[in-house]
């Protein structure tokens, strides 16, 4: 009770809200987060000629999205007034310049380099993802790949 009020009406529940479940989530939070950031790390590796390192990685693959949600939604909130629907668009845009600054950041070098990580990172997933699929029978979620 919180003033009177029971404290779940506070707590959106989806499943059991328990300590146990809470840090099984971290767990798994910081296992995908390191999962995510071995192909950056690769991508880095070999775009930087070996100069970058799994800390960078991480922290571009940690600040990345977070970045790219903050500017998507505080763009599209002040352009969404002035132009109208066409701001989404523009918002889209500059978040993605925002994660690759970020990506810049992390990783100490020019734009076409990290504009060349980013993609390079992408092709090392999808080409992890195709393997893990075929040898494993583990398939990364439809949005990502197109189902045949």
């Amino acid at each position: 009770m919180f003033l009177g009020v029971p404290v779940v009406l506070f707590v959106p529940l989806i499943g059991e809200f328990t300590l146990f479940n809470i840090l099984i989530l971290i767990i798994g939070l910081v296992i995908i987060w390191v999962i995510i950031s071995i192909p950056v790390y690769i991508a880095g590796k070999i775009v930087t000629a070996g100069q970058s390192s799994i800390f960078d990685a991480m922290i571009a693959t940690m600040f990345g999205p977070i970045t790219y949600i903050v500017t998507l939604i505080i763009v599209d909130f002040a352009l969404g007034s002035l132009i109208g629907s066409g701001a989404y668009i523009w918002a889209l845009i500059f978040a993605f310049i925002a994660w690759v600054g970020v990506f810049r950041t992390s990783f100490r070098t020019t734009w076409l380099r990290t504009l060349a990580i980013a993609i390079t990172a992408i092709f090392i997933f999808a080409v992890v993802s195709i393997v893990f699929s075929a040898f494993l029978g583990i398939m990364v979620p439809a949005p990502f790949f197109p189902r045949f």
